[in-house]
This record gives C-alpha cells, structure tokens and sequence, in this order.
C-alpha cells in the first residue's frame, strides 16, 4: 500500500496518489495508483452510504450523533485506478530501487524496516524523481484481504497519525496524532459505516475560521466536527474518511455539507496474518475555481510507525 505526492508550497501543479506496489520475485514491479492533481481538479463524489439511524441523525441539533448524510470521497475512487506501470526493482540491503518504464524518468527509493512481531513491512520514503513526500507497507497478504468495520474499531492497538498536507502555498507536516478508532460507533445497520461527533475542537471550526455567526468563539459556540468513516469496496483495501465542521454547515443553511469537506481516501494496511493495522491515505479535496484553497496531502495512520 502507497501513498505519495509531490506537494510544494509555491506550487499549485501539485499532486497525490494512492495505490498498491506488487514486487515479484524476477525483479519486476507493478503499480495501480489512484491520482488526483491540481491541474485537473475534480468534485468530490458521493459513496451511496447514508449511516443508519444507529449512528445518525436526521436532526441538526443533536450533540451526540453526526448528521445523517451521503459520505463522499474523492471523485473517481469508488471505480477502478485511474492508472497502471511497471518497472524493475533492485535491492541493496535495506533499501528497494525502483525505475518505472515510462516516457519521462521516474525513480524512487524507498527503506525497508520490518516490525517487530515480524509480520510487517514499513516503506520508507527515501527518493524519488516526481514525488516529493510518501508513505508505504507491505506484507504477503493478498490485495483481497481486508478487515470488517467492527474490527478496525476493535482494534486493541495505538494508531497514530504522520501526515504532510499543502494548503494556501503552505506545507504542514504532523507527527504522531493519535487515532481513536474507539470513540467511533458502529452503525447496526450500515455495519461497514463507523461515525463520530467529536463535540468541541481548540483550533478548527472557529469564528474566524469560515462560521462567523456560530463557530467556535461566537455566542452560539460550536465547534464540533463531523466523521464518517465508510468501507468502500468488499473486494479491496479500500475505505474512506469524510469530516467537517458542523458550523459551516450551519452557516450555509445546509444540513448536509457541501461545501469545501475534506475528503481522505484510504487503503487498509493488512500484515502477513491477515490483521488489520491501520491505513496509508491522501486528501484531495479541490476548492471550485480556487487552487490556493485546495487541501492535499499524504498520511499513513498506523501502529508500527
């Protein structure tokens, strides 16, 4: 599972892609990646899944449940990737050389670190020719393997965040942000759908953060966020995370938001027993007519960082 993107503060041609790598055994590699890149910015997509009443709620009001939406992602991510190559690979000690055969050069060189129970292998970004930051694992679990909803929430370890996003001609990296998949509640019905309404948040959702009437700050205060957390496909890794603030839905008089949510497709990182221990993601979440105002970024969530 990889993620990788080339983001550069003074640029807007940036790009993320999200995918998997397959090595073989003859020294030959192949790759199905999706992408999305500021030159052909794209709308977000919605997945079909509407959480049940469970884990939802179809008042705006509630302090306890996210509201009952359509989850989106990112356009073109609940189809097939968008792109396939192949390369050669090398290795040399630790280290996985990579050269892709297409027109323009594209290398990449990664550092192989196993975990400690052995059943993991975390891809160190190293090098590339295109890509600037990124995050991988591997193991020998079939691509077709994946874990159910209720046991990413049940999972008994620590997932914590590495993440390098782009924003308004600013980079931001973030180190070790820890997960709470348990504050997550699981949906009776839509049982590949988790939720959570985080109730109060110190720095987003704020006044001066696009809800001057109700944002944090204000007389009505609220700063609470919505996530949803979707299971995409029953035949892959794929699943998704969707969040926003409930403010700005607020503001725009909507109960669903459509506006400027971040969008964060994930691949589920699967070891060699077939157990779950955590995502590699991007963000692509494409601000109409206004690249500054893009949100992009790379991340993997995980156990063995």
């Amino acid at each position: 599972m990889i993620t990788q993107g080339f983001l550069r503060a003074a640029s807007t041609q940036n790009w993320v892609r999200l995918g998997t790598y397959q090595f073989k055994a003859n020294g030959t590699v192949s790759a199905n990646t999706y992408l999305w890149w500021q030159r052909n910015p794209e709308g977000r997509q919605a997945t079909g899944v509407v959480p049940d009443s469970s884990c939802s709620t179809k008042a705006g009001s509630s302090s306890s449940r996210v509201r009952a939406c359509n989850v989106l992602t990112a356009s073109g991510f609940t189809g097939a990737p968008d792109e396939s190559r192949t390369g050669t690979y090398t290795t040399a000690g630790n280290v996985v050389s990579i050269r892709w055969k297409i027109a323009q050069t594209w290398t990449e060189k990664w550092h192989v670190r196993l975990s400690p129970d052995g059943k993991l292998a975390q891809l160190q970004f190293a090098d590339s020719t295109l890509a600037t930051h990124g995050y991988g694992y591997g193991s020998n679990a079939p691509f077709t393997t994946r874990r159910a909803m209720s046991s990413v929430r049940a999972f008994a370890g620590t997932l914590k965040q590495d993440l390098v996003s782009w924003s308004g001609h600013r980079i931001v990296k973030s180190d070790g942000q820890v997960f709470k998949q348990s504050s997550f509640r699981s949906c009776a019905t839509t049982t590949w759908c988790l939720t959570y309404l985080q109730p109060s948040s110190p720095g987003a959702c704020q006044k001066s953060g696009g809800c001057p009437t109700v944002g944090g700050g204000t007389r009505k205060n609220v700063s609470s966020i919505q996530y949803y957390l979707v299971k995409v496909s029953n035949h892959d890794r794929r699943d998704t995370l969707w969040h926003w603030c409930t403010c700005l839905a607020m503001e725009s008089k909507q109960f669903c938001y459509s506006g400027n949510s971040h969008i964060k497709p994930l691949l589920q990182i699967i070891d060699d027993k077939g157990a779950f221990r955590g995502w590699v993601g991007a963000e692509a979440s494409f601000y109409p007519g206004a690249r500054p105002k893009d949100m992009m970024a790379v991340f993997r969530t995980a156990d063995f960082r």
